[in-house]
């Protein structure tokens, strides 16, 4: 790719996400939800031996989801507090679901957020038509 085409995309990029009017003047194309990222915190005035009583519980039904395809990928928080998961679901109502079945959740030991994810939509620029006189070398 050529210095100007590649200038080019990400100019076009930028104008996507709204840097820039050109692109950011076509209509927007929905960005389908494809995984949920939940942020499972415990709740700040909770006993740990609260948890610890719930944990074992907690471990088997998480891994049972894992195991399922439900959980895609889960981090460990580093402050302590709690976990991160990506959930393959197609809306945070699902994910919600999933969520309300672990027992740390049933005991109401914890909080929990949820963030839809899905596809890098500004990447949709690199699929539209090139300019006319495109695709020759101007380095």
């Amino acid at each position: 790719m050529t210095t100007r085409r590649l200038a080019a995309v990400l100019l076009g990029i930028g104008g996507a996400i709204g840097l820039g009017t050109a692109v950011a003047a076509q209509p927007p194309v929905p960005t389908p939800t494809t995984a949920v990222l939940v942020n499972l915190t415990i709740k700040p005035d909770i006993d740990r031996s609260q948890v610890i009583k719930v944990l074992p519980d907690e471990v088997r039904e998480t891994v049972k989801l894992y195991l399922d395809g439900r959980i895609q990928q889960w981090y460990s928080r580093s402050d302590g507090r709690g976990v991160m998961f990506i959930l393959n679901a197609s809306d945070v109502a699902s994910a919600k679901a999933m969520m309300d079945g672990l027992p740390l959740s049933k005991a109401n030991l914890a909080d929990f957020e949820f963030t839809p994810l899905g596809p890098l939509s500004p990447l949709r620029v690199l699929l539209a038509p090139a300019p006319a006189g495109a695709g020759k070398d101007d380095r």
